[in-house]
This record gives structure tokens, C-alpha cells and sequence, in this order.
């Protein structure tokens, strides 16, 4: 069962889902819109080996934007710290996100039960797109576990 938003807010009200910062405009009908962090970091390497240590580059969105290049992937935490001990939460991509050709989370969607932190997200663009600081760029439903 997902929880609509109005139960969203009820359970941060309760203390039964972390959402920090929580702002009541970002409630949607079925979830809560995240946005990004603004530090991202992309591979150095061109070539991507899994069995040896691919270094990162850290880099600052400045307050002019961004443009994300479509031949990197893009590592990045959200800007709230998100879980819950008694709900489910999973992450993905707005639409309007979506629209610009974006994939904000081109791995697990699933953030386990009880784990509370800035969900990771690994993001791609098909064209480039330009971002700015604290872009609304996803949301989180929450789901009740049996």
C-alpha cells in the first residue's frame, strides 16, 4: 500500500518518516518531490573497470547552472535526508525531469527499511541539460511493509 501525501505529512508530523528539510509545497498526491544536493561527482576515467578503483571528480553546481554532459554519469545525494523505520521508501525521477531526458536513478530505486541518510542518486542526461542548485528533480513514495 502507498501512502498518499496527506499521510506523508501525518507520519513526518509523527516522527514515523524522516523527511529534513520538510517543506508542505513539495507534497504531491502520492509522494514527496527531493531535490538534488549541490555537489555532484563524475568518473575521471573514460573506461570504467569494476574490478579496480574508478576515481571520482568532484564538482560544485554553481548558481548559474550546470550543463550535464549525456557521456557522464553523474553521482549526487539529495538534499534531504530521507528514510523511515516503518515505511518503504523508493526514489525516482519526476516526470517533468524525465521529460528533459534525464534518468535520475539509473540503479536501485529501493532504500531499505530503517536506513535514514541523502538517498543516493546516479544520474544520466540523452541530451544536454542544464541544472542549477537545489533543482527539484525527484520524488519518494513511501510503502507499507508486510
Amino acid at each position: 500500500m502507498i501512502l498518499t501525501g496527506s499521510e506523508i505529512q501525518k507520519e513526518v508530523e509523527k516522527g514515523r518518516i524522516v523527511i529534513n528539510p520538510f517543506n508542505v509545497s513539495d507534497i504531491e498526491t502520492n509522494s514527496y518531490d527531493f531535490h538534488i544536493d549541490n555537489t555532484l561527482y563524475t568518473y575521471k576515467k573514460d573506461i570504467l573497470d569494476p574490478t579496480e578503483e574508478n576515481p571520482l571528480e568532484e564538482i560544485k553546481i554553481p548558481a548559474s547552472g550546470l550543463i550535464l554532459s549525456p557521456k557522464k554519469i553523474y553521482i549526487a545525494k539529495t538534499k534531504e535526508i530521507i528514510g523511515s523505520d516503518y515505511f518503504v521508501p523508493i526514489i525516482k525521477g519526476r516526470s517533468s525531469t524525465g521529460r528533459l531526458g534525464i534518468f535520475v536513478n539509473i540503479t536501485s530505486d529501493l532504500i531499505d527499511l530503517g536506513s535514514i541518510q541523502k538517498p543516493t542518486l546516479t544520474l544520466h542526461c540523452v541530451l544536454p541539460v542544464k541544472i542549477y542548485p537545489n533543482t527539484k528533480i525527484g520524488q519518494v513514495t513511501f510503502w507499507v511493509a508486510k
